[in-house]
């Protein structure tokens, strides 16, 4: 098995003003990792989970573990915020950054298809869909 990626980090709060930047901010960087099937939810009306889902999909461990370190460091770099947790691994199909007001969904397609979670949060309305 790979290195599981499994942090704890104290957030600030300088990007958490405005979720929707961030979570824009962060779909704009799988982009350019050439993430795919890239889905951002505005979950406000739905739950009290988080403000918004991104939900994408990878092709591989590897670009999967090279989206979430890019994710990391510009992040935090750029808006001066960590995820409060990472969970998960690229091996095992499925890694949730947890940055408070958005929670990012890293999927190979297998596991994206298995828990769909734009099914179970079909009410939620889509800000952005990229295919």
């Amino acid at each position: 098995m790979g290195k599981q990626v499994q942090t704890r980090i104290t957030q600030t709060t300088e990007a958490q003003d405005d979720p929707l930047d961030l979570a824009h901010r962060i779909l704009e960087i799988f982009e350019e990792k050439q993430a795919e099937d890239l889905v951002l939810l505005d979950m406000r009306p739905v739950t009290l989970i988080a403000d918004y889902f991104l939900i994408s999909t990878t092709t591989s461990a590897r670009q999967s573990r090279a989206v979430v370190d890019e994710v990391t460091t510009r992040i935090k770099k750029e808006m001066g915020t960590t995820p409060l947790g990472v969970h998960g691994h690229p091996e095992s199909g499925w890694i949730i950054m947890d940055y408070g007001s958005v929670v990012v969904h890293v999927f190979d397609p297998e596991r994206r298809a298995y828990y769909d979670l734009e099914g179970l949060w079909a009410d939620a309305p889509v800000v952005v869909r990229l295919a």
